[in-house]
């Protein structure tokens, strides 16, 4: 086996960045929910389902893309909309290309709890992020963020 070329250990820099953001993942979830739920039934997952299933044709997505795009893992997600079916803010139902596959439906009540809990979602992600960001780049912040999150 051929020698690794040796890695350079962390900078203060890198190593602060690091672990600031491992922070932001650990808090910034729990605080949103704290705020969504609060107020409303559902959390700050939950209403990521919502969302993604108003941006699309017919608001439906197949279970493990809108997974994918919400980060969970499948079976993560089945548990996201078993909660949101329990409310009737969302149905399922077998995929007519694939019946394999199952959709997420977003029901009239899901797109009525949507319209209720946005301004709830508003002023906890502008209370704890966009208030903190004064002075930054927003857009590269963001980019920089993708750059991270691609595989």
């Amino acid at each position: 086996m051929e020698d690794a070329a040796p890695i350079d250990p962390l900078n203060s820099d890198e190593e602060a960045l690091l672990r600031a953001l491992g922070r932001v993942i650990a808090v910034l979830p729990r605080a949103v929910d704290a705020d969504m739920l609060e107020e409303l039934p559902i959390s700050s997952t939950e209403y990521t389902v919502l969302v993604h299933l108003s941006e699309v044709a017919h608001h439906q997505m197949r279970m493990s893309e809108l997974a994918n795009m919400c980060g969970l893992s499948l079976s993560g997600m089945t548990r996201v909309v078993n909660r949101l079916e329990s409310q009737s803010l969302v149905m399922r139902q077998k995929c007519p290309e694939d019946g394999r596959a199952w959709l997420a439906v977003l029901t009239n009540p899901g797109w009525k709890m949507l319209e209720q809990a946005w301004p709830t979602n508003l002023a906890s992600v502008r209370r704890h992020i966009f208030s903190r960001l004064q002075g930054c780049d927003v857009a590269a912040a963001a980019e920089v963020l993708e750059r991270i999150a691609a595989p």
